[in-house]
Order: structure tokens, then sequence, then C-alpha cells
């Protein structure tokens, strides 16, 4: 009965069996050559075809049919798609294959067909198969014992870390940025003279990864653990370029190089998508113009935008910036390890010695051999005339060679030698030639022999080997590594923090123009108000601010959102702006009520918040330091109600609120004290009816003391501050203004002085400006005003703001 074999065993044990193939001869590279299975046996075919750099190339075809059918029994489109990767730029760091043909591109474009490419192997690989006839390594059967194949070959390249690799086993993974050739030599020599060196002396000669497709790479403290440990994480950033075009008029974004192993064609793809959804902003073009000269990705940028703002959304958004995880595994011994970067050097260093004693064996043997053969050879020249004799004397070749070795004391090689010495080498030049052989033979011997007796002599050799690498095959650094973290790089060191205005339109439209547009001018010029807005709009806030400044902007719903300055996009005088629904993610129906700019969030200066149902609320600044992008609740708001403004305030300051039914109520602000954020805040005024609240005055300011009341139908009238009493918050107020069919309810109020300027917008979009002096100043308080604007029935004034006399007037552009 036939021995019983469990399932469970036999799939433990078949299944190791095929991880172990995996690992060891598919997926994994040896630490010696750096190259796994399939990539030596490729090289190895050509070596065999000699299909060397130095010759005519041959057909892709013809040597993936030489791999699959001696050395790779698998499929050929695997044997081929490993080939095409040894022969693009854009993957191996040295190429280790010459190809002539289409080999694909960095868009992600595959190779032609492998019967029109033609291949050679590169200069640089036949440093990787030198001396391999020597006996440098072990040669095992193939698949079908019929031919032998190296084990690993004899390269005095380190390979794994110089091209890398990437590879997937079973229940492990490896890999290894490449890196540069110069530096790999630098440190792997610094290591044979010092071997108790510690990696970080190491790392000063490998500073880190080399990629193929340049980028900037900053490696920290991911470098350092990928080095000491093994595993790590750096991060690679494209490079890019800012172009200008017209004289400065407009501005391009260039990406000029890429993150190694990153589809240009999908970057470019991603960054459409990404300017489609408005989540970068700015944009007027993409496209792509790449050749063969290298990359080159345009983004045309709108007038007005930051080139480095879009930048930082670039690296942010999209695979411009990733990272690449280091994970350093590789076969050693028939075992996979997780090595660091000494101990990467150190296999590869134990390799080379034992390539450079096995090939210096193997020339010792030969020169031995010949130096015998040539000894022989010397007897029987000095001693021609006897040794004719007696091969004359000789009745056959094996009687003849007996009598000479017998005769002058000969091996039989050395007597074979004889008897097939040609008559030439009896002439003078030729035995002077036979001498010269026999000493310089002996100088190389002597020379081989201190190789293998002394360690240092081996140093020597293969230190003088990896410089002349270096010297015949190192190139210059393509990656540019950085000093420090680029996510610590603020964008604001980027952007000098000068002063700018910042405007925004009662329909919502809001731009930043560099205050240098502006230049002084005297009183009665056309000043700021002249800016284009469209028809039916006007300038609502006007803010002087600087560009490192924090924009606070309130919504009616009662949110507050902070953004930087200069994140607003910028303007000339003839732009309209950018809507700032593309800059916030406001809710429908929600718009801003207030827009406030401020570069420190004090603990002892407040905010005063007033809602159109009378409520009224005091709360610290420092409250609303932290803002989600989302933005934060700034009030909270009852059923019906909205924010109407919001203003810095001094507590020892008056606040006035004017309602729409024409009352005014007039508290000292102390009256308010202090809230949380999150509040509804306390009662300003009592409203009655449906009356609401449709401005918040406060006073403080000495140039201004009157308070202009403007109404829906047109009237308007100035009355000094000191007609309003002082009284406590929370009553029904006073008597503001006395309304009539003809004057319609009050639209808003404002304080003002004689210089200002007051601007109407009708329902019929047309907008009246004029100025405040031309309105009199009343003695009551309880009045109708005067007529400012004359309308018919069917219009109404729908917007009021005021123009501050601040001394500015717009530059004429070129």
């Amino acid at each position: 009965m036939s021995d019983t074999i469990t399932i469970e065993s036999e799939l433990k044990k078949s299944y190791l069996e095929y991880s172990l193939s995996v690992i060891i001869g598919r997926a994994i590279p040896d630490v010696r050559d750096g190259l796994k299975p399939v990539h030596r046996r490729i090289l190895y075919a050509m070596h065999d075809l000699g299909n060397s750099y130095n010759r005519a190339y041959k057909k892709s075809a013809r040597v993936v049919g030489d791999v699959i059918g001696k050395y790779h029994p698998h499929g050929d489109s695997a044997v081929y798609d490993a080939l095409v990767r040894l022969a693009q730029d854009f993957s191996m760091r040295d190429m280790l294959v010459d190809g002539q043909g289409n080999f694909g591109s960095i868009d992600g474009d595959s190779a032609a067909a492998m019967r029109y490419t033609e291949v050679r192997m590169a200069r640089l690989t036949s440093e990787f198969l030198g001396d391999i006839d020597k006996n440098t390594v072990d040669f095992r059967p193939n698949y079908d014992n019929s031919l032998q194949e190296p084990e690993v070959l004899p390269t005095k390249v380190p390979n794994l870390l110089l091209n890398g690799t990437a590879g997937i086993a079973v229940g492990m993974a490896t890999n290894i940025p490449p890196h540069n050739l110069g530096e790999l030599v630098d440190g792997t020599v610094h290591l044979l003279d010092n071997p108790d060196c510690e990696i970080e002396d190491l790392m000063q000669f490998i500073k880190g990864p080399d990629f193929p497709t340049g980028a900037l790479v900053y490696g920290g403290q991911g470098l350092r653990d990928a080095y000491t440990t093994g595993r790590g994480s750096i991060r690679m950033r494209g490079v890019v370029e800012v172009e200008e075009h017209n004289k400065g008029k407009k501005q391009s974004i260039v990406i000029r190089e890429i993150p190694y192993a990153l589809n240009k064609s999908s970057l470019v793809e991603k960054i459409a998508q990404l300017v489609h959804d408005k989540k970068i902003e700015g944009v007027s073009d993409l496209r792509d113009e790449s050749d063969r000269r290298g990359i080159r990705v345009v983004i045309d940028l709108k007038r007005g935008a930051i080139p480095d703002i879009i930048i930082n959304a670039l690296y942010k958004y999209t695979p411009l910036e990733t990272s690449f995880g280091i994970n350093m595994m590789a076969v050693v011994g028939k075992r996979p390890m997780l090595l660091n970067l000494k101990s990467v050097l150190e296999y590869f260093l134990e390799h080379r010695r034992e390539v450079v004693i096995r090939r210096t064996r193997f020339d010792l043997d030969k020169a031995e051999r010949r130096v015998h053969v040539l000894e022989g050879l010397r007897i029987a020249v000095d001693n021609i005339d006897e040794v004719v004799k007696l091969i004359r004397a000789s009745a056959s070749v094996e009687e003849a060679r007996t009598n000479l070795m017998e005769r002058f004391e000969l091996s039989e090689i050395q007597a074979k030698a004889i008897l097939d010495m040609r008559l030439q080498k009896l002439t003078g030049l030729e035995r002077d030639k036979l001498l010269e052989e026999l000493a310089e033979l002996m100088k190389k011997i002597e020379y081989y022999r201190s190789i293998l007796e002394n360690e240092d002599v081996l140093k020597s050799v293969i230190r003088q080997e990896l410089v002349e690498i270096k010297e015949g095959y190192a190139t210059p650094r393509k990656s540019q590594l950085l000093a420090h973290d680029p996510s610590s790089i603020d964008i604001e060191d980027l952007i000098a923090d000068d002063e700018a205005v910042i405007t925004l339109s009662k329909r919502g439209y809001i731009k930043r123009v560099p205050l240098s547009n502006y230049t002084a001018q005297r009183r009665g010029g056309k000043g700021i108000a002249g800016v284009q807005t469209g028809d039916g709009d006007f300038i609502h806030t006007f803010l002087l601010t600087t560009n490192h400044q924090f924009l606070l902007l309130f919504t009616n719903f009662g949110k507050m959102f902070k953004i930087k300055a200069h994140q607003v996009p910028e303007g000339s005088r003839y732009a309209k702006g950018a809507h700032v629904a593309n800059l916030l993610p406001l809710d429908k129906d929600e718009y801003i009520a207030t827009a406030l700019s401020l570069r420190e969030f004090d603990a002892d200066r407040y905010f005063l918040f007033a809602t159109r149902k009378g409520m009224i609320k005091r709360t610290s600044m420092e409250q609303y330091q932290n803002c989600r992008t989302t933005g934060i609740k700034a009030v909270n708001l009852k059923d019906g109600d909205e924010l109407m403004m919001v203003t810095e305030v001094n507590p020892e300051a008056d606040a006035m609120l004017i309602t729409r039914d024409g009352t005014a109520i007039r508290f000292n602000i102390k009256d308010a004290r202090p809230m949380g954020r999150a509040t509804a805040g306390v009662k300003g005024i009592a409203l009655r009816g449906d009356d609401e609240v449709v401005s918040l005055v406060v006073s403080g300011d000495s140039e201004r003391q009157e308070v202009l009341t403007v109404s829906e139908g047109g009237f308007g009238k100035r009355t000094h501050i000191e007609q309003y009493r002082v009284q406590s918050r929370g009553g029904k107020g006073i008597l503001n203004m006395r309304l009539t069919s003809k004057t319609g309810k009050v639209l808003g109020a404002n304080l003002v002085n004689e210089s200002d300027e007051a601007i109407l917008l009708t329902s019929g979009n047309k907008i009246i400006r004029m100025k405040v002096s031309e309105i009199s100043l009343t003695r009551g308080r309880a009045t109708q005003g005067v007529r400012l604007v004359r309308m018919d029935e069917k219009n109404a004034v729908v917007g009021f703001d005021l123009v501050r006399d601040d001394g500015l007037n717009e530059t004429e552009e070129n």
C-alpha cells in the first residue's frame, strides 16, 4: 500500500516551492549584479549572439527568440517587454540596451512589434559581461540541460542601485530607486578603503536617488530610514518654470521634468480635469509641446493669476508631486533579504573580490601553462642541432616525443610543443621574441600572485576598475536634491507683502489691484469708484490691505471664510474680477455681507455683528483664528434671520442700528458683553411688526459725525449724530426718518462727511453718484429729507454705498 499524503502538507510544500520560485527566479533581483533572471538571460543571449555595442543591430525578435529558446521558457511578450524597458531612457538611469526604432514613450505608448525594432548591447553593458569567459562566475544547466547559463554576471557596475528595480513576489516586494553612477562609485571606493565606515559617511557620497526623468527629490528622514533600515519614503516633485510673454503681460507655467514612472499624458488629463472642475483657477489654456528635446507641458495663465498659487495647487492635487516608497529587498545567497545601503555595497564588493580572484587565477593558470611551454621551446632553441638529430633518428612522433622528454627532462606538453614548432622560430629575431614573451609572462605571473596573496593589491585592482567605470560612463546628476521639505515652504515666501486694494462689488465680483496702480490725487478727482464693474453693479466694499493679510468674508447665512489677500485674483481697472463663488463654497442665495482685512487675531479686539432681526453680538477676534476651508459658523441665526453687517469696534464707542421703517437706536457697545463664537447674541433693538435692520453705524470716527439716511424712493437726509441720544440696547429706539408714500422705506444709512460721495443703484440698473455736500444738513431728526434722484413709480433705489475720499486714483495702464 502506497504512503498517504495529506492535502494540507502537499499544499504547504507546493506553495512554498512556488513562492521560492517566484522570489528567486522571477521577481527579486540578485544583490550582486542587480538583475532579475529575465534581464540576465537577455544580456547573456545578446553576448552569445555577438550583439555587442560596436557591431550591427539585430532584430529584437532574434534576441527574444534566443532568450526563450535557450534560457527562458516563457512568453515572448514578457521577454520583449523586459527587453524594451532596458532600452527606455525614461525607465533606466543608464540604459543597458541600445535600441533602434519605436520603444514606447513616457506617455504610456507601447513599443512597436519586435519584428520592427532592432537592438544591441549598450556600451555600459560590456562591463557587465567582461571576463565572463574566464571562469569568473558559476554556470548552471538551462531549463532542458542542453546549455549552460550564468548564475550571475561578473559586473563591474553596482547595478542594483544604479538602475534600481521594482518587483512583486509572493508575500514580499522590492522597490529600489535608481542612483547616479559617479556617486555610487565614490561611495563604493570609500567603503573599500574604510570597511568600518558608517552609513552616514556613505551618504556624504551617495546623496540620494537620481531618476532618469530628473525632477526634484526630497529625502529627509525617509531617505535616512531607507539607507539605514532598507525601508523609507522620499518625495519627488516635477520641475516647473514661469515664462513671460508680451513684455510680462502674459505668463505661462511650463512643466519641464516630471516624477519617475509618471505617465505624462495622464498628468495632463488630470490637470485638465482639475481646471474643468474649477479646483485650479486662473488657467486659460493647456497644451503638451513635448518633443525629442524634452518634456514641455505649457499652462497659459489668465491675466492677474498668480503663478505660485497655481504651481502650489498642481503639487497638491496632481501627481506632479508624489512619493517613492523604498524597499531594498534583494536575493542574497538564494535567500531574499532586506538590505541597507552599506550591506548592498558590501555584497557588491564581495562579488567583485570573488570575480577578480577567479579571473586572476584563470589568468595565472593560463600564464603558467604558457611559461611552461616557452621554457621547453627555449631549451629546444638552445640545443637545436641535437634536437633535430634526435627527431630525425626517431621512427615515429611518439618515439621522438619520448626521446625528447628523456634527453632534456621535458614534460609531454613541452615535447609536443617542440615537435609542433615551425622552422621560423629558429631565426634570431624569433628567438628574441620568445625570450621577451617569457620575461613579460614572468612579470604577469608575479603580479597575479601578488593579487592573490596581498589584500592591498587586490583592493587596488578593484578600486582602479571602479574608477575607470566612473571615468568612462558616469554622467551628471539629473535629479536635483532639495535640502528642505518642499511642503514646509510657505507659498507666501514666494509672494511679496506688497500693498493692494481689494474691491468687492454689489453683485459679488472680487479682485485685487496692486496699490502701485493708484496715485494720490486732489479732491474732486475721478477716485477709486472709477473701476469697471459692469451694468447695474458698483463697488460695495473697498479694502486697503497687503498680500499677506487675512481677508475675512462674512456671509448673510452667518458663516465666515478666511483666505489670504494674495489668493484673490489680481485684475486691472478694466477687469470685472472673479465672482466670489469661484473662491468660496457658497450655498444657493448665499452672498458676502461684509469683507474685512486683518493681520492678527488679537484677543483684546472685537467684532460687532448685527442681524436683520435686530440681534447684535460682540466677540473677541481670537475666536475666529482657526477657520476651515469650508468656513465656520460666525454667529447663530434664528429662523428667517440674516447676518446684515460685521465691523471691528472699540468698546468705548457707540453703535447705531437703523431700521427699514425709519427708526434708529444708539447705544454704548459696552452694553453688549463679549460672547463666544457660535452664539446668537443679544437683542439690539426691539422691532415692530415686520420691521428689520438695514444698517449698522459705529461712531468714533472724529471726521465723520453725520448720519446719511437714504430711502427706496430716492430721498435722503443728513443729520448730525448728536441728534440721536444714547439709549440702552434692546429698546424700540427713536424716529430716524419720517416716511411717506413718496419716500418709501429706508434703504440704508452710513456715517459721512462733506468730502465723501454717495452711490445709488436703481432697479432700472442706473447708477447715480453725487457729493454728500450737495445734500443739505437737516436741523431736525424726524424729517423726510430731500429728493436725491427722480424716478418713476416703477423704479426704486435698491443699492446704496459710499465712496470715501481716500486720495487715491487709478493710474493709466500702458
